[in-house]
């Protein structure tokens, strides 16, 4: 019995009616507080405290499933990618679109650079094109101190990064520590870094398997990069150009990964009907630690919290999991 851990029970949290996309978390912000946002296919991404996962809002506006959804790291703005052919810039305060983005097809992918209230943002998804958008130079902000909606319809202008490169839809973006390389996962099972100076390519890495999600480790500065593909785990080294760390190959499907570097664990979510497990492992020794069961579908989306004391699932079954990371008391755990 001694080995034995105690299960910790996870936190549920309802409120989405349709499949969890995607989920991310700010930074840790005043007072040891942070907050996570979650995409869905309800349209509608919601605000939550992310150590509760207590519903703080919803961004009302999107016409379709939202596929991405982001916090600037001071989590003053929100980004959402969504099916409607556009993507949008929201105060998280208020609620207000701040900036809709047109595009000519589903948006995917967005990605704020890692600073307080970001002025540009990447985009990416069906069109295959990864573009920048120049948030300062529209003239919502500026011209208007009352939101109207008239303002917030002047697209920001944009440019693209590397036309023609994708050969696949682009489904995920990471910006890394360094501002100037942009790394983006797409559906022709590539991972590549991108240079925004000379906007071209810098490194690739072509992983085996359906692109499932692909992140940076949020709970430590050197920013390893966690991608899902097939049934296997690739670890890179986000600060140089597509050099992998590790991969590790399970006898499982996944969907999601999501690494925690100070305690040499990450954590894998299934990615079919049959496999609605989240499971723990130990990234030296490559084995599974223990697993976690309470979702009814396939885990689309895993983050750790800032402070690495919990971590976020969510599932098919449109519903997120807070699972505790930590020994001792911690948020609603007593």
């Amino acid at each position: 019995m001694t080995t034995e851990k105690t299960k910790v029970v996870p936190l549920t949290c309802h409120g989405h009616s349709r499949p969890i996309t995607h989920l991310s978390f700010s930074s840790v912000v005043d007072d040891d507080q942070y907050y996570l946002i979650s995409a869905c296919k309800d349209n509608n991404p919601m605000l939550r405290d992310g150590i509760t996962g207590d519903w703080i809002g919803t961004f009302i506006g999107h016409k379709g499933a939202v596929w991405q959804a982001r916090l600037s790291s001071d989590a003053t703005l929100a980004a959402t990618g969504s099916a409607d052919f556009s993507a949008k810039v929201w105060d998280t305060h208020t609620g207000e679109a701040l900036h809709t983005l047109q595009h000519n097809h589903i948006v995917r992918a967005v990605a704020f650079p890692n600073q307080p209230r970001p002025q540009i943002l990447a985009t990416g998804g069906m069109e295959k094109k990864l573009r920048i958008f120049d948030l300062s130079r529209s003239s919502s902000a500026s011209s208007s101190p009352t939101y109207d909606t008239a303002a917030s319809s002047v697209t920001p202008p944009s440019y693209e990064i590397g036309p023609g490169v994708h050969a696949g839809s682009i489904k995920s973006i990471v910006w890394g520590a360094d501002r100037n390389v942009i790394i983006t996962a797409a559906e022709d099972k590539m991972v590549r870094w991108w240079d925004l100076r000379s906007r071209s390519t810098i490194g690739e890495f072509a992983v085996e398997g359906m692109v499932g999600t692909c992140e940076l480790d949020n709970t430590s500065a050197d920013g390893v990069l966690s991608v899902a593909a097939g049934k296997t785990a690739y670890f890179f080294d986000s600060m140089q150009p597509a050099t992998l760390i590790k991969s590790v190959k399970t006898q499982y499907d996944i969907a999601s990964v999501a690494l925690h570097g100070a305690q040499r664990k990450f954590v894998t979510g299934g990615s079919s009907q049959n496999d609605t497990w989240v499971r723990v492992w130990d990234f030296d020794e490559e084995k599974e630690l223990e697993m976690g069961k309470g979702h009814h579908g396939p885990i689309w989306t895993i983050s750790f919290s800032p402070d690495g004391k919990l971590y976020a699932t969510g599932s098919e079954d449109g519903t997120i999991k807070l699972w505790k990371f930590t020994t001792g008391p911690y948020g609603l755990w007593r």
